[in-house]
């Protein structure tokens, strides 16, 4: 039986079995797990229409929350863990995920510079900074994009690690569109892009794909704006810090071959690679961590997913996850469940459980509603997990976003 002859109910049901969700179970993990059973949903039918074996998966991490970006929203995304869709080799690749190299420079520095410093700082680094030729776009006030300086409390004395450290979030607007240097990561910015795509058309909405040889050159156009954007914010540091130490500058928005892409999530497949950190809200401590191999054969069968993903062919996708959250997520205060989604005109309608246990809230765009950052259960729930172990808290001292 093919995937296009099964009702709307049976595809979801279907998608949600190839869900595995490490979230803290909020509202805002709800609305991730509800919006993401229609974008896996929708890769399934359009790997089943290019003879792909419809089994894309999406393992959260604790952090799984909703996506603000709109396109990525609409698309049926969410946000905080490992998309998957193959072997890493077949060349179809998605373009609404919109990976766009986001990630955090975390340095080290020997003294706490003064606020008045940076900022005169920072002026001439929006003015004349170039990468290759191509002078850089500062993004480093823009939504969630933030530079942050920590006093470092070290877990234990033999850890080698400075006393102070900062962390600067950023990515690579500057590549989004078609450039010189490339075909842009946005299907919904560059025309270039939008004319390679092909475009299926399912019941719950288009997606937009790339095949063949067009995804060598996609992933390849990727690869120099990872670069870029690693290189901005290591420029960008230069210019405002004079002499600092790179600790890690981790991407966690964007392709790690044709067939994974990081959602928000560190990859750490690298157990002694460097530590990593996971940034809550600026009124509490960050964290440096050091990541471990996950997951492990305990925790998945303690998250009850290993017959589910023994009967779909994935287990291999979890015992090889290795990855960990970025950060603490958005969440939302007033809102404790999902109690159904409807489509209707081909637009999604949430229908929300209150915390205040009187009525309902009905949305369909999350980007416009109240939101805040979840504290440090999720840290918790990472180490808890074997994802990770802490080593330092990082104690805000003073937060920059101009």
């Amino acid at each position: 039986m093919t995937l296009v002859s099964l009702e709307k109910t049976e595809l979801l049901k279907r998608a949600k079995r190839h869900y595995f969700s490490t979230g803290v179970g909020d509202g805002a993990s709800y609305l991730c797990r509800a919006n993401m059973k229609y974008g896996l949903a929708k890769i399934h039918l359009a790997q089943e229409e290019f003879g792909f074996s419809p089994h894309a998966t999406f393992v959260s991490t604790p952090d799984e929350t909703i996506t603000r970006n709109t396109a990525r929203w609409k698309a049926g995304f969410g946000y905080g863990g490992k998309l998957s869709w193959g072997s890493g080799k077949d060349k179809f690749i998605i373009l609404d995920s919109k990976p766009n190299a986001c990630g955090m420079l975390v340095g080290a520095l020997e003294e706490l510079p003064k606020p008045s410093e940076l900022i005169e700082a920072i002026h001439e680094v929006k003015k004349d900074l170039y990468i290759d030729n191509f002078k850089i776009e500062w993004d480093m006030y823009k939504g969630n994009h933030f530079i942050d300086l920590f006093k470092v409390v070290k877990r234990s004395l033999d850890v080698d690690l400075p006393e102070y450290a900062f962390i600067m979030h950023g990515s690579v607007s500057e590549l989004r569109n078609e450039t010189e240097k490339g075909i842009g990561l946005y299907f919904d910015k560059s025309e270039a892009l939008r004319e390679r795509a092909k475009i299926v058309k399912t019941i719950f909405g288009k997606l937009h794909v790339l095949i063949d040889s067009d995804v060598k050159e996609y992933y390849n156009f990727y690869k120099y704006a990872e670069w870029f954007a690693k290189e901005k914010r290591k420029l960008a540091a230069e210019a405002i810090f004079g002499k600092y130490k790179i600790i890690n500058n981790i991407t966690h928005q964007g392709l790690l071959n044709y067939n994974e892409l990081m959602l928000g999530a560190h990859d750490i497949s690298d157990a002694n690679s460097s530590p990593f950190p996971i940034a809550l809200r600026a009124d509490l401590p960050a964290f440096l961590m050091t990541g471990k191999p996950n997951l492990d054969d305990e925790i998945i069968e303690l998250l009850g997913f290993e017959k589910r993903a023994e009967k779909i062919g994935v287990l291999n996708r979890l015992k090889n996850l290795n990855i960990a959250p970025h950060g603490g997520g958005y969440s939302f205060s007033d809102v404790v469940n999902v109690v159904e989604v409807i489509q209707i005109k081909g637009e999604r309608y949430f229908i929300l459980d209150m915390a205040n246990d009187v009525g309902s809230k009905i949305c369909s765009e999350v980007r416009e509603m109240e939101f805040d950052y979840r504290g440090k259960g999720v840290v918790l729930k990472t180490v808890e997990l074997g994802m990770a172990d802490i080593l330092a808290r990082l104690i805000p001292q003073y937060v920059l976003k101009i």
